[in-house]
């Protein structure tokens, strides 16, 4: 695997970081800014919705650039981003810090995939994407604590100027350890030639798909703590362990998925989308008990967010592997976030505690029937296989 690919899961992990900062330090941010905790919350929201909706149009004006200098400048819109956060004298401006980082990180993102793929041999490429994506999952795993401590000891302004210097570190890793690459898709850069890819009908179902697995895994992802100690009785301590437990199973689990996308996309796929309702229906029925509501926690860890490497092999198949595709693909999974998180805390509103891992399960049975049609294809394009009367009737024709 090139020394290139891990470089870039350095970058991504420093964009994860930033984006689940908020998450661990409300009290102390609401208490420095002097707003309210849902107002701190708010600046998830607005994280999110600058990803999926300012990524796409940030590659767009990075077209005609190529891969390494885009990445440098991303880095530094990035580093700007950060730098306004931690410095930030008011909640409006730490809104705009919020919307900078989201729309540079969900950038990043993709034409980073889009130079592992370029790095890559066709064969391993959904390896060096979960290579990549580990970047995301030790974000989950590592990022969110250690941003949590930081904060918690120095100050929550510290913990973005952490972000700061881990972004400063990353960019000088990929300005030395990053060749210099043409475009993945080995287009010009005109939009309109970009844009010929999007009336791909396929390509929008395999979108669709990435937003399910995903909204399906947030919904219950989103809600984990409240779950774990109003509804099966864990104590607050003990939730962070749960949720570094959790991180791990990811960490395997994205490590699975990577060595199998390349030859088993579309099975992948289908098998965690599978376990992952047979996950959420269990930890929604059994959340009441400890032993149960832990397995199921950990089986959501090890099969949901980890199909991202067969979810961006299958993506780059039906549309191209450049950053284009890779970014709106991106928004998509965003979406999938925001539509778990913002859903799953309805359902709360209307039907308990349990109901975001029913709203998971009913997601995943949606991102299941999603497969269907590419299931029927490839079916349909197999040629039939003889059984074993006409093999040796056919081979005695022969001699």
């Amino acid at each position: 695997m090139p020394r290139a690919v891990y470089v870039l899961a350095i970058g991504i992990f420093a964009m994860v970081t930033s984006e689940f900062a908020v998450g661990g330090l409300m009290p102390e941010m609401a208490g420095g800014l002097g707003v309210t905790i849902s107002q701190i919350g708010y600046l998830i929201t607005a994280f999110a919705v600058a990803m999926s909706a300012g990524g796409p149009l940030m590659t767009i004006a990075l077209m005609r650039i190529r891969p390494k200098p885009a990445l440098m400048l991303l880095f530094a819109i990035f580093l700007v981003g950060n730098v306004l956060a931690a410095v930030a004298p008011s909640y409006p401006i730490m809104v705009v810090a919020r919307v900078v980082t989201g729309v540079a990180s969900q950038a990043f993102f993709g034409v980073a995939i889009s130079v592992a793929v370029q790095l890559s041999r066709p064969e391993v490429r959904g390896r060096a994407l979960s290579v990549v994506l580990n970047g995301l999952m030790l974000g989950t795993l590592l990022g969110l604590p250690l941003s949590t401590l930081i904060g918690g000891q120095l100050g929550w302004r510290a913990a973005f100027w952490a972000v700061g210097a881990l972004t400063v570190v990353a960019a000088l890793a990929t300005m030395t350890g990053v060749p210099r690459l043409g475009r993945a898709d080995g287009g010009d850069g005109d939009f309109r030639q970009e844009m010929t890819v999007f009336r791909n009908g396929g390509l929008w179902l395999a979108l669709s798909t990435s937003t399910l697995i995903i909204g399906a895994t947030f919904a219950a992802f989103s809600y984990l703590s409240p779950i774990l100690t109003r509804v099966t009785g864990f104590s607050s301590g003990a939730v962070p362990l749960l949720l570094v437990a959790y991180g791990a199973a990811t960490v395997i689990g994205n490590y699975v998925v990577g060595r199998l996308a390349d030859r088993h996309t579309i099975t992948v796929l289908l098998a965690g989308l599978i376990l992952n309702t047979v996950f959420l229906a269990g930890f929604a029925l059994f959340a009441h008990l400890s032993v149960p509501a832990v397995i199921a926690m950990l089986g959501v860890g090890l099969v949901g967010v980890t199909m991202n490497p067969a979810m961006a092999v299958r993506v780059q198949r039906v549309g191209n592997p450049g950053p284009l595709v890779n970014t709106v693909h991106a928004s998509f999974i965003t979406l999938g976030v925001i539509i778990g998180s913002s859903v799953g805390g309805l359902a709360i509103d209307a039907f308990g505690l349990r109901a975001p891992l029913w709203l998971g399960a009913g997601l995943a049975v949606l991102g299941i029937a999603s497969l269907l049609p590419e299931l029927s294809r490839t079916r349909r394009a197999q040629p039939p296989t003889a059984s074993p009367a006409e093999e040796r009737v056919e081979a005695a024709s022969t001699r």
